[in-house]
């Protein structure tokens, strides 16, 4: 089962911004468009994410990429 908090959008990959009026988000490593909810096997969590993951005693895996 995959760990609820690999998805991009708790990757250190992960950039969102506004363009054309419309929020682009991205995935700096892959370098295309990527949504906040989808998954790749590259995730590698954000501090906050990891120190979320610790607190809740959650199973951590190590950056991947």
């Amino acid at each position: 089962m995959k760990s609820p908090y690999q998805v991009c959008a708790a990757c250190i990959h992960f950039q969102s911004f506004r363009a054309e009026g419309r929020m682009i988000y991205r995935c700096s490593r892959l370098g295309f468009e990527t949504k906040p909810d989808y998954s790749f096997d590259c995730w590698s969590p954000k501090e906050s994410v990891k120190k979320l993951m610790e607190k809740r005693g959650d199973q951590q895996d190590e950056q991947r990429t």
